[in-house]
């Protein structure tokens, strides 16, 4: 099976409206794009935006209170614009860091009941992992296995940010393999050298920073993942990181394609 290659729409947040952003994606031949929570909010010009240039969004992020306080007009909005996976991509900025292990068990218990009411509207939801969570807990508890674990029985799905594992000094082969049967999705961004492109916040195009990409792009595929999202957090040119990522990306998934039919 061939690779969905997408993009978030996070990256494009500062290219203008949604229109232009996805007349430029479009343009490079992207068909695929991943929305944030705003987008939920005017589900129907998202689609008929997406409609308009022959694209859809398999994905979406939502953010944790819209889950809490209004589900089902989530999972309304969702389905209007026709996505069926969506991803909790960030608990709040004040409880990122230095919480108890209970918090994190407590939100793995949450999330994957809210797994379980979101799929019996036939729409999936995972969640999106930075580094924070891979900072121990003052009882040196991991908060991304404490989630998982405490989300165990559910649907609940994972989709992974191998860059920030990296930057939370995680091995994402080794991370991979750990959670292969949750994982949904991967964000393909990359990490520039140490010391560059400090004005991205060290982010860099994908292929043209340090993570071997083919090396990881070929273990996801092992684990029967397709759902393969571009992202870079800030990037300096939108357009050229879509096009340039984009360009790469698709080498590789034809890479891919080709060892699938000679095998």
């Amino acid at each position: 099976m061939q690779d969905i290659i997408s993009i978030q729409l996070y990256s494009l947040r500062d290219y203008g409206n949604l229109a232009h952003q996805l007349e430029t994606l479009a343009s490079i031949g992207l068909r695929h794009v991943e929305t944030i929570g705003s987008h939920l909010a005017n589900a129907t010009e998202t689609r008929a935006l997406l409609d308009q240039h022959g694209m859809t969004a398999p994905s979406g992020h939502v953010g944790l209170a819209d889950l809490r306080e209004r589900f089902d007009w989530v999972a309304d909005q969702a389905a209007a614009i026709g996505i069926s996976q969506l991803y909790m991509p960030a608990v709040p900025p004040g409880e990122r860091e230095g919480m108890p292990a209970d918090y994190w068990r407590k939100l793995g218990v949450e999330l994957g009941e809210m797994a379980v009411r979101m799929k019996s509207r036939n729409i999936g939801l995972g969640y999106h992992n930075h580094h924070w969570e891979l900072f121990p807990c003052s009882d040196g508890a991991i908060p991304f296995d404490l989630l998982i674990e405490a989300s165990a029985g559910s649907p609940l799905t994972i989709e992974a940010d191998l860059a920030w594992l990296v930057r939370g000094g995680a091995d994402p082969l080794a991370w991979m393999n750990e959670h292969k049967d949750r994982l949904s999705a991967i964000h393909v961004k990359d990490i520039a050298p140490q010391g560059e492109n400090l004005d991205e916040d060290g982010w860099a195009n994908v292929g043209a920073g340090t993570l071997d990409w083919p090396a990881l792009h070929e273990a996801a595929r092992s684990h029967g993942v397709r759902l393969m999202v571009l992202e870079h957090d800030k990037p300096a040119d939108a357009a050229a990181f879509a096009r340039q990522s984009y360009a790469y990306l698709t080498g590789l998934s034809g890479e891919a394609a080709k060892t699938v039919r000679s095998a």
